[in-house]
Parts: structure tokens; C-alpha cells; sequence
């Protein structure tokens, strides 16, 4: 019996400091954002102009260097659109096990650039997203099947 409540108490144990951890990554996300509203980026699907609220980042200012961006955005799994950038960019961000929608992220690996366009409740596989930013309002318009061609600038 002391062997199974202590089994159970590690367990308890482990699910807190992961829920604790998952919750200071957000916190730490949503401060950032608050920090930076004067880094804006303008995105253009079609006809529509997106805005977009950016962190302040090493990940982020790489991420600006390379603007502008003409993308093709491919759809992955009906909820984020993605696009691989021209070179890595640095990883020295915040990784994410989560998303809210309308997030900008970097996905390493790729190297890609994904926005969230609806949240399906699954979890980002390892390594994780860096967030880099936030649409204002419009995320909708990502909503579309297929892919779409966005350009990405730095509003000045």
C-alpha cells in the first residue's frame, strides 16, 4: 500500500510542475505581447490586410530581417497555416507545447513560419513552437482550404 501512494503522490507531483510550467510559458507569452505593441507587421491574403502584434525577441528580430515575405501558406491539419522561410532563424524563444489562434510561431525544424487559425485542442509536438507574435483581428480570413499567398511586411 506505501508503495502504490507513493507512486500516486509522484504522479501528483509530476502533473503539477508540468501544469505549472505550461501556465508560466503562457504568462510569459502574453507579457511579451503586452511589451511590444509598437512592432507591427501588415499581413496581405488576397485582397484582405492583416495586422499583427510581434514580440520582442531575438527569434522575432531575425524574423524581421527577412522581411518582406512573399509566402505561398500551405494548410496543416484544418487549424495553422505554414510556409518554410528562406534560412533558419534563432531558437532562442520561449518553446511552446500549446497555441491560442491567432498566433505567429517559428517551428524550427522547418524552418517554418506558422499562424493559427483554429484551435483542434492538440498539443504542438517536440520541439515546440517560438511565438513571435499575434494577428490583431482577421485571422479568419486564414480559414480557407488550401494554401494562400501572404506577403509579409514591417509597418514603419
Amino acid at each position: 500500500m506505501k508503495k502504490n501512494n507513493g507512486m500516486i503522490l509522484a504522479v501528483l507531483l509530476i502533473s503539477v510542475f508540468s501544469i505549472a510550467g505550461i501556465s508560466e510559458a503562457q504568462t510569459m507569452k502574453n507579457e511579451s505581447l503586452k511589451k511590444s505593441d509598437s512592432v507591427k507587421i501588415r499581413l496581405r491574403v488576397k485582397d484582405t490586410l492583416i495586422t499583427a502584434t510581434l514580440i520582442d525577441s531575438k527569434t522575432t528580430r531575425d524574423f524581421i530581417s527577412l522581411l518582406p515575405l512573399a509566402l505561398t501558406m500551405n494548410d496543416l491539419f484544418h487549424r495553422e497555416k505554414y510556409a518554410h522561410l528562406p534560412k533558419a532563424i534563432s531558437t532562442e524563444g520561449v518553446r511552446a507545447h500549446t497555441f491560442e489562434v491567432g498566433e505567429i510561431a517559428y517551428w524550427s525544424p522547418g524552418p517554418d513560419v506558422a499562424i493559427y487559425y483554429r484551435q483542434d485542442g492538440e498539443r504542438i509536438p517536440a520541439p515546440g513552437i517560438i511565438v513571435i507574435g499575434k494577428i490583431d483581428s482577421g485571422v479568419e480570413s486564414l480559414n480557407v482550404a488550401g494554401s494562400v499567398k501572404v506577403t509579409i511586411e514591417l509597418i514603419k
